[in-house]
């Protein structure tokens, strides 16, 4: 998680770096356009009452488009000095439209990063300076239309700035909304996941104290009857080696587990109604699907081929997987029935939980699960595939191609051989 968090950075980062270098290039390029054109347009012959271009012309005209360059780094400087270049412009006898559109630019960046004020400020610098140029030239152009220009050329630019500068916040603002959501997300995930494998632990953990428990019994009851019934010691024995074999295995898949803080209660203790409540296996199947039926939802369940015994730990992951996906069934499938089926198969054990309900079933595709709410505390699908992981299962959750929704536990066969070490 933390990797990833560093890759998203990295990445972010680098996404910065190129805009800023894209930005650059746009801006050189603009300020280059703007100079070489400004040079062409000054070739052509002025209207009557303005002076060819010249060298200094040249030359505050190339000043005027370069100013262009540091527009994004400093945008009123910027509007300053080509405003002040075209005033000079102006003053010497060139025709004003030569380098009009660099304060234009100007102006529409101002208006896009910078306050209200400041833009209504430069936009009637740029009126003020247009006003100027049509009374140098007064007698031989029309000052009505001189001052429509100087309104609405400027009006035009500073409504489009602001409206580009509102459009780009709100960009910001959501790029900004939707990095921390996704940091939210992963959080909750990651908190999810740690409180689920903890409550699976303690739950192994009453299974392996139950384990012990039995083999205590049957080590005391085998030292009892060694001297008068060595069979019933031989028998005693021969369970506790069974036992403790599959203890051993349960407090190595609860040591897997245990990476994580505490969970429960703030002084971590355990909830005392709880404390001596025996692990739910599947001989607490009936009573769940009577729940279930009680609330209104008919419950079917069939097993198929020979039930075979299976670790107390294992029962209890069929049984919350069962216990659910049922829950799913009920909070989100509408008016439907559901079917369990727990088939014994030679190599696997597969469980599967189908309703014929169609309500709240959207999903993310194949592997979605309609809900995150049980009726034990849990994380839905997070938690049904976290008990699967630990017995080297897998659990597949989405929609029917026929309608309704499916959820499929698939858990290898039992085996009796030696545990592996711890």
């Amino acid at each position: 998680m933390h990797a990833g968090s560093g890759l998203r950075d990295a990445l972010a980062e680098g996404h910065r770096s190129w805009f800023r270098y894209r930005s650059l290039a746009v801006d050189s390029g603009l300020a280059l356009g703007y100079a070489g054109a400004g040079l062409l347009l000054g070739r052509e012959r002025p209207p009557v009452g303005w002076q060819p271009l010249d060298e200094l012309g040249a030359v505050l005209t190339v000043l005027v488009g370069l100013a262009l360059l540091a527009r994004r780094i400093a945008p009123v400087a910027v509007f300053a000095t080509s405003d002040a270049l075209w005033i000079v412009f102006i003053t010497c006898g060139y025709w004003p439209v030569v380098n009009s559109m660099p304060p234009l630019l100007g102006l529409y960046t101002v208006a896009a990063t910078r306050s209200l004020r400041t833009s209504v400020g430069c936009a009637a610098v740029v009126a003020g300076t247009w006003v100027y140029a049509g009374l140098g030239n007064a007698e031989n152009g029309s000052m009505p239309t001189v001052l429509a220009q100087a309104v609405l050329f400027p009006a035009v630019v500073f409504v489009v700035g602001r409206g580009s500068g509102r459009l780009a916040e709100r960009n910001r603002q959501f790029a900004e909304l939707t990095f921390q959501l996704r940091k939210e997300q992963e959080e909750n995930a990651r908190r999810a996941l740690t409180e689920e494998r903890v409550r699976i632990a303690r739950e192994l953990h009453d299974v392996v104290a139950h384990h012990m428990s039995v083999i205590s019994l049957q080590a005391g009851m085998a030292s009892y009857v060694f001297p008068t019934d060595p069979a019933a010691s031989r028998q005693a024995l021969d369970t506790i080696a069974d036992t403790s074999r599959e203890a051993l295995e349960e407090m190595r898949r609860m040591l897997d587990l245990l990476r994580v803080g505490r969970e429960g209660r703030p002084d971590g203790r355990a909830d005392p109604e709880n404390a001596y409540a025996p692990a739910p296996g599947l001989e607490l199947l009936d009573r769940l699907l009577d729940r279930v039926r009680g609330a209104g939802i008919p419950v079917t369940m069939e097993v198929v081929g020979t039930p075979a015994r299976l670790p107390q730990g294992m029962a209890l992951c069929v049984y919350r997987v069962i216990q659910e996906a049922l829950t799913n069934v009920l909070k989100h499938a509408g008016r439907t029935s559901a079917a369990v089926t727990l088939r014994y198969e030679s190599g696997a054990v597969v469980v599967t939980v189908t309703d014929e309900g169609s309500g709240g079933s959207s999903g993310e595709g194949s592997g979605a699960f309609r809900s995150n709410t049980v009726i034990a505390p849990g994380h839905g699908l997070i938690g049904m595939r976290e008990r699967a992981k630990v017995y080297g299962g897998s659990v597949t959750a989405g929609p029917r191609a026929l309608g309704g929704f499916e959820v499929r536990l698939v858990l290898p066969a039992p085996t009796t051989g030696a545990p592996r070490p711890l």
